[in-house]
Order: structure tokens, then sequence, then C-alpha cells
């Protein structure tokens, strides 16, 4: 999902998503999965703007889950490569929500290489 942006208070990226690439010092820590629920609205799935309503509010708590993931587990950044998003229904309440699962990979900066250039005479 492009255009939702995780960043940390300095402005740096946490989380990448799909194709957008991760910086060329990542290192792999693993590979993760992480499962969120949309908030629950009284209705079902028939019109776009309930299904937008839990999908927005669905990838803000994935990607606030996400943060805290990379923090507890040490990494920097992680890169969600799939992602599977249910509609769910509760008939005894008559509400609905959406259930996504996200596969991700959990990086660190990499060791920092110092190339030194030679003075020219």
């Amino acid at each position: 999902m492009t255009g939702l942006r995780s960043t940390t208070l300095d402005g740096t990226k946490v989380v990448y998503w799909r194709r957008e690439l991760p910086p060329l010092d990542a290192e792999v820590i693993g590979e993760h999965t992480v499962e969120a629920t949309s908030c629950r609205v009284p209705q079902t799935f028939s019109h776009d703007h309930v299904w937008d309503q839990c999908y927005g509010d669905l990838m803000a708590r994935v990607a606030a889950r996400l943060e805290q993931e990379v923090r507890r587990l040490g990494g920097d950044f992680a890169h969600v490569l799939e992602e599977s998003i249910e509609d769910r229904h509760d008939p005894a309440t008559g509400t609905s929500w959406l259930h996504g699962r996200f596969q991700y990979v959990l990086y660190r900066h990499g060791p920092v290489k110092i190339t030194w250039k030679r003075a020219s005479a």
C-alpha cells in the first residue's frame, strides 16, 4: 500500500510497503507476520464508503502495530511483502469489520562502511 507513511519523529521511514525498497545497507533480521483488525461498523460492506472507512482504520492500526514490532524485535524498519484482508461479520451484533494478516521482513541498518580516498599529489 503506497501512500501510507510510517515514520519516526526524526522523519526516518519505518514501514516500507510492497514495491518500496528498503535502504541498501539493510540487513535481514527475520521474517514475521502481524495481524490487525479494523473498527467495527454497525452494518455490512454493501457500500464502498463503509469498506473505505474500515480499510483506512485497518491500515492505520497495522502501521502502528508494525512500528511497535520493529522496536520490540530490535529492528530499524519493516518491509511488508504480502497482505491478506478479509471482511468479517457478526450476525448476533450486526457489526462488520476487516481483519488483515501482513507478512513482513524485519531489517536493521547494516554496518557502516568507511571508504578512504587517497589525497592526490
